[in-house]
């Protein structure tokens, strides 16, 4: 049985909050780095050009990417064989937003989490969004993602039918970034939940994000095909036109009941803030 303190883990992620929040992971720059390369488009290039130098300065001052730091997202994988030693805390719910409270504290990060109805600021940038996924015995990873609401807002769900296959998958997810535009700060990530339920689709949509990077996909031919027909909108970096406007899409799926094909898509703006960390 391994045991993991919870002053462990709200210090490494309040530290890993800050982290992903000043530097981007190197798979992203890359990607980010890349496209300024092939970028035909003159303002475009120009565009993603501000957008490496940004990322420069916020890594050399230690300052948010973006100000919207977003709200945090956490996929938290863990075994039977993990015993958490909670301490003052009465649950792994509360060690996380306690680790989230301090990160966004000492970073400076912005408070951006509202009660839904009334918009009350909780002033903590908590709770944050916390899904669990069941590992082998001592597994204890968790992986946390600052999700700004630009792109999340253009972000969709459809329940298809089954008769559409992956042809209607693939023109539901270029119909989206499509009507998305410019809206979601392109060139963009996009993560996509294909079966399950209705929730568990979009659940996918947002771990095919924590997937970014990973070239060993079972559906990496198929991935890159819709990519380079998104890339075929010419929205282009900032909207301004040329060839990249998605940088990397991930897909994710889960078996479903025989009258449905539910399909999420979650999009991320260029300032993919990821990172993670085991005990």
């Amino acid at each position: 049985m391994k045991k993991i303190f919870s002053n462990d883990i709200v210090d490494k992620i309040s530290k890993t909050l800050v982290k992903i929040n000043f530097s981007l992971p190197r798979e992203v720059k890359h990607s980010i780095e890349n496209a300024y390369k092939k970028e035909r488009e003159k303002y475009s290039q120009k565009y993603l050009g501000i957008i490496l130098e940004n990322i420069k300065i916020a890594e050399k001052n230690k300052v948010p990417i973006c100000q919207d730091t977003g709200i945090i997202v956490v996929f938290v994988e863990i075994g039977l064989d993990v015993k958490i030693i909670t301490g003052k805390y009465r649950n792994l719910d509360e060690i996380i937003n306690a680790g989230v409270e301090k990160g966004s504290k000492e970073g400076y990060l912005r408070n951006s989490v509202v009660f839904p109805l009334n918009r009350n600021n909780t002033n903590k940038n908590s709770p944050a969004v916390i899904h669990y996924i069941s590992k082998e015995k001592d597994k204890f990873k968790i992986t946390l993602l600052s999700k700004g609401f630009g792109s999340e807002n253009t972000s969709k769900i459809k329940m298809l039918n089954p008769s559409e296959g992956e042809k209607g998958i693939e023109n539901f997810i270029i119909e989206t970034v499509k009507e998305a535009g410019s809206l979601p700060c392109p060139p963009i990530f996009v993560g996509v939940g294909i079966g399950g339920t209705f929730e568990k689709s979009a659940i996918l949509s947002k771990y095919a994000l924590t997937k970014i990077g990973n070239e060993t996909s079972k559906y990496r031919k198929w991935e890159k095909e819709i990519i380079n027909k998104i890339n075929k909108l010419k929205i282009g970096p900032g909207g301004f036109g040329g060839n990249i406007t998605c940088l990397d899409l991930k897909i994710e799926t889960y078996p479903t009941h025989i009258a449905g094909l539910p399909v999420a898509v979650n999009i991320c703006c260029w300032a993919h803030r990821i990172g993670s960390f085991e005990l």
